[in-house]
């Protein structure tokens, strides 16, 4: 991925095209290879005022070179999706979504059907929140992302952990695991999604790949829709300086 980088230990979003072209090097260098398969510009540079054709642009570049074979966006709006899709075609677009995190069903799921990208959800778990173990944000390693996040911190944790003793009951109710509930949801949404959740245990591992043998009933998407949502989780996704920089719309 390129876009964002570390400098001097601080994140920066940098998406113009010098930039990308150094990333892109270092990178091959790095993997001792010739070509990435999937190369992502992982964040647009909205607040830089770069625009997307820019970015996209120098992709398209890498990719005529045969340093790249496909382009991806990630955390970008359906706009910046058709914008990007104009200057080179976008295999991919990956962005948070789960059921607590749905603001890719404002457009972006959609845009991505009608260029004919597939669409890669990061975070399908909520961050571990919808599985059968107990988060405790008290016990979170220094280093854990969660700290930052408002669903993960007081008032909002509290409001948000009282939905999982429900979602577990659905979960049992639909004969399976909820980390697997989560996921057969998202594989029932529609066929070009690709959840990639994220696992240290082997067990887990397991458990989660046993979601795409799950068919959900009506009754169990709807139970599980309405009681987790964008009206009924309490939070942003990002704390506010982190979402100053992504693209992707929010409801209203």
């Amino acid at each position: 991925k390129c876009g964002m980088t570390g400098v001097d230990g601080k994140r920066v979003i940098d998406g113009r095209p010098e930039t990308l072209r150094k990333t892109i090097d270092e990178s091959l260098q790095r993997l001792q290879t010739d070509a990435i398969d999937l190369y992502y510009l992982h964040r647009f540079d909205k607040l830089n005022g770069v625009p997307i054709e820019d970015s996209v642009g120098e992709l398209g570049r890498m990719n005529e070179a045969g340093k790249v074979r496909q382009i991806g966006l990630s955390e970008v709006s359906a706009a910046t999706i058709h914008k990007a899709h104009a200057e080179h075609p976008i295999a991919a677009v990956q962005s948070e979504y789960s059921l607590w995190s749905r603001n890719v069903e404002i457009g972006v799921l959609d845009a991505c059907t009608e260029i004919g990208a597939a669409f890669v959800a990061f975070s399908p778990l909520a961050r571990g929140f919808l599985t059968s173990t107990d988060i405790d944000p008290a016990r979170f390693a220094e280093k854990d992302i969660r700290r930052g996040m408002p669903r993960f911190n007081e008032p909002h944790f509290s409001r948000n952990q009282s939905l999982l003793p429900v979602f577990r009951q659905i979960a049992k109710d639909a004969g399976c695991a909820p980390a697997q509930l989560a996921l057969a949801w998202l594989l029932q949404k529609a066929p070009h999604i690709i959840p990639i959740p994220g696992t240290t245990s082997v067990a887990n591992l397991s458990e989660n790949l046993g979601s795409e043998g799950i068919t959900l009933s009506k009754d169990i998407c709807e139970r599980v829709e309405t009681l987790i949502n964008q009206i009924t989780v309490s939070g942003g996704r990002y704390p506010p300086t982190t979402q100053s920089e992504v693209d992707t719309e929010e409801f209203s």
